[in-house]
């Protein structure tokens, strides 16, 4: 009876052992912070941080621009003001106008009345040749952030070559004596970068769509009001 009672005893005592590591040990886990395993990726994560800070600058700068432009070029009392200037006949008012309102629309009608008294072909190839410069100062550093969505992806994917290798190097290393913390090191940086690099992408291309977006509803603006202008000056006095 004494012999049961102590087995009893040490198989109770090894239980609570037991319990008392897995605890230990899940709360270690808990422990792990997204920070601590960022920083298990390496340098990868650093550039994938940096490339991601970038994306978000252009983005934010651009879609302002972008926003403003749009909220401009949607005004319909600049071309009804600038209608009346030409019907009377104050092209110099309406110049002023144009220049006084720092948009897009703006410097195209400008340049169009610049023009007044030549052939209208002329005039409209003065207008669109405008409108193509403001619209590339509209893109300007949007395709930064395509590319960064496309290395993103790529920066992970590397990050996972070289983790497997640093895992494969601490098994030859390890020779028989392989554990599987031995190789943790390598399997973190392979996962983690291939996590932040999807991650940097996916939302890099994200915020490349919104800007094309933007940008394609203000070259839309922009030649419906080079069309709008065009059939103005075709417009009876």
């Amino acid at each position: 009876m004494l012999n049961l009672f102590l087995m009893l005893q040490a198989v109770s005592t090894g239980a609570e052992a037991a319990t008392e590591a897995v605890a230990e040990s899940a709360a270690a886990v808990e422990k792990i912070t997204i920070f601590d395993m960022a920083l298990k990726g390496g340098w990868i994560m650093l550039v994938l941080l940096l490339g991601l800070i970038l994306a978000l600058y252009i983005f934010i700068e651009r879609f302002l621009a972008l926003r403003n432009a749009l909220r401009a070029e949607s005004d319909n009392a600049f071309m009804n003001n600038i209608r009346q200037y030409i019907h009377s006949g104050n092209i110099d008012g309406a110049r002023q106008l144009s220049k006084q309102t720092h948009t897009p629309i703006g410097r195209m009608i400008d340049k169009g009345l610049s023009r007044l008294g030549r052939p209208l072909p002329d005039i409209q190839a003065a207008i669109e040749n405008v409108g193509q410069l403001e619209v590339a100062t509209l893109e300007k550093r949007v395709s930064l952030v395509a590319t960064i969505a496309s290395l993103g992806s790529m920066l992970g994917f590397l990050g996972t070559v070289t983790g497997m290798v640093t895992a494969f190097q601490d098994m030859a290393h390890a020779g028989n004596n392989i554990e599987i913390g031995i190789l943790a090191t390598g399997i973190y940086e392979a996962m983690v970068t291939t996590v932040g690099g999807l991650i940097v992408g996916i939302i890099a291309y994200f915020l490349y769509n919104v800007l094309v977006t933007q940008i394609n509803k203000v070259v839309n603006t922009l030649e419906s009001r080079a069309t709008e202008f065009m059939d103005l000056l075709h417009e009876p006095a």
